[in-house]
């Protein structure tokens, strides 16, 4: 059974930081893009990151661009969102997914988690 498990969310003041994990288990981790994910009340779910089978390459919403740093490590089968200088507007459920080939569409990605809540105050 394919699972994704995201941790790591919570309530944090805004100019502070979280790090996001997705674990995931019954597939071979290495194979797969993975990416992150987040949906605010009453908007679309929108890319946040994404990061490439090995991890060389990278994607970068523009929004959290320089902010944000998307990771993985294939010997735990996990990956992080390291989340820096949070503003209120990053309140919203992440998702974590995963995708047969790379790249930023969420089209792209089958398998997904249910999300933890990541609450930044002003």
């Amino acid at each position: 059974q394919v699972q994704l498990v995201e941790s790591g969310g919570g309530l944090v003041q805004a100019g502070g930081s979280l790090r996001l994990s997705c674990a995931a288990s019954g597939l071979t981790f290495r194979n797969y893009a993975m990416g992150w994910f987040r949906q605010a009340p009453g908007k679309e779910r929108e890319s946040v990151a994404a990061i490439s089978w090995g991890g060389a390459s990278t994607y970068y919403a523009g929004s959290v661009k320089g902010r944000f740093t998307i990771s993985r490590d294939n010997t735990k089968n996990t990956m992080y969102l390291q989340m820096n200088s949070l503003k209120p507007e990053d309140t919203a459920v992440y998702y974590c997914a995963a995708a047969a080939r790379y790249g930023s569409d969420k089209d792209l990605y089958d398998t997904w988690g249910h999300g933890t809540q990541v609450t930044v105050s002003s």
